[in-house]
């Protein structure tokens, strides 16, 4: 598992997961379309949302409650959930995925 990084983590990682994968970094123009719409990780899968830089909003659309992040944030994302990101200007994030 990637260490975490200096800032707040949002959630937790259940015990037993191992690493599947990471994105690339994303910066806040070349966001794939399909984060900034209502998506959902896959069943048995978790993300695991890191702030390299600059501002993003997590919005949790199950309790359409939204979470301000700053660059060396994450926020884990459970399985099911639908949710979007909205980066800010300047921002770059990158989403690890464990089994």
């Amino acid at each position: 598992m990637l260490a975490p990084m200096a800032g707040r983590r949002h959630g937790k990682l259940p015990e037993g997961l191992g690493f599947a994968r990471e994105t690339r970094q994303f910066a806040a123009d070349d966001v794939p379309s399909g984060l900034l719409a209502t998506h959902r990780v896959a069943e048995g899968v978790w993300g695991l949302l890191r702030v390299h830089a600059g501002p993003v909003r997590y919005v949790d659309e199950a309790t359409g409650a939204p979470l301000d992040l700053d660059a060396g944030d994450e926020q884990v994302i459970p399985p099911g959930v639908p949710h979007h990101v909205e980066p800010g200007p300047g921002s770059r994030l990158s989403v690890s995925f464990y089994r």
